[in-house]
C-alpha cells in the first residue's frame, strides 16, 4: 500500500500513475511494496526533520526513513516540494521530471542503494535514469 500525504499547498496530478510506476520499479528490483508513506512538505519541515533525526542543519529535497524487512519495502519518505522546485529551476528541467527523480530516489534508498560516496552516487543516478524510463510503461 502506498499513501500520499500533503503537508503543503501541493498534490500529485495522478496518484494512481505514480503508485503503478513505483510498484513496477520495486518489482524491477525484485522487491515488493509493503507500506510506503510519502509526505510532501515544506523546506521548514524537512529542515526540522534533518535537525532532529540526522543532526544536519541544512535543507534537503528528500529524507527516507527505512523500515524494510527482507524484500518487503516499508518506509516513510518526506519530500520538500520547495526544494524540488528550486532544483528543477537550477537544473533547467521541469518540476514534474525532478519530482519523479526524487520520488524514485527515495524508493531506491529502500531497495538498498545509497549515495554516500561518489561511486554510490553514480550508481544511484544510473538507477534513477533506468527507473525514469519506466514511468510510462503500463504494468
Amino acid at each position: 500500500m502506498i499513501q500520499f500525504n500533503y503537508r503543503c499547498d501541493f498534490s500529485l496530478a495522478d496518484e494512481i500513475q505514480i503508485e503503478n510506476w513505483l510498484q513496477l520499479c520495486a518489482a524491477d528490483e525484485n522487491k515488493e511494496i509493503g507500506e510506503l508513506a510519502f509526505f510532501f512538505c515544506t523546506d521548514a519541515e524537512i529542515l526540522a526533520l534533518n535537525q532532529e533525526h540526522l543532526g544536519h542543519d541544512f535543507y534537503t529535497d528528500i529524507l527516507t526513513f527505512d523500515y524494510v524487512v527482507g524484500n518487503l519495502l516499508f518506509g516513510d519518505i518526506f519530500i520538500s516540494v520547495e526544494r524540488v522546485s528550486e532544483n528543477a529551476k537550477t537544473l533547467q528541467i521541469s518540476f514534474e521530471l525532478e519530482l519523479q527523480r526524487v520520488i524514485i530516489h527515495g524508493l531506491l534508498h529502500l531497495c538498498g542503494y545509497t549515495d554516500k560516496t561518489d561511486t554510490d552516487s553514480a550508481l544511484m543516478r544510473v538507477k534513477e535514469n533506468e527507473k525514469l524510463k519506466l514511468f510510462h510503461v503500463k504494468p
